[in-house]
């Protein structure tokens, strides 16, 4: 799993600040679609947790699952912990506590428009539904 892993670090830590991904998300960009429940086992053996105030690591908080629902096994200190790491970056909650996606799930682009699995010439964010 070495390096099914290493792709799903990579992955991850190109999520940008304020924005969160699904775990089926991050399967689907690095090619393995049917292994949403794997990038969740990646994400709990997480080996360079996210260092806030260094602000490097690999951010396993913005993974979440595709309704927007936080991790209730979250590694790194629970869902209490994600939900305060998420809303320092910014990103917004839902009434029933859930993370907004049509506001905050990535477009699996960089910053700098380098494609991330999306279609150069496709829609600017994937549809609600994309897991």
């Amino acid at each position: 799993m070495g390096e099914f892993n290493d792709k799903v670090y990579e992955t991850v830590r190109r999520v940008p600040h304020g924005k969160v991904v699904s775990y089926g998300q991050v399967a689907r960009l690095i090619g393995q679609p049917r292994k949403a429940r794997f990038v969740g086992y990646a994400m709990h053996g997480n080996p360079d947790p996210w260092d806030c105030a260094a602000q490097t690591g690999i951010p396993c908080h913005r993974v979440v699952f595709k309704d927007g629902s936080l991790a209730p096994g979250f590694a790194f200190g629970g869902p209490d912990e994600q939900r305060a790491r998420l809303a320092a970056e910014g990103v917004t909650f839902l009434d029933d506590g859930r993370v907004d996606m049509r506001a905050c799930q990535w477009n699996g682009r960089d910053a700098g428009g380098a494609d991330g699995g999306a279609a150069a010439d496709g829609p600017t964010a994937p549809p609600i539904d994309f897991d």
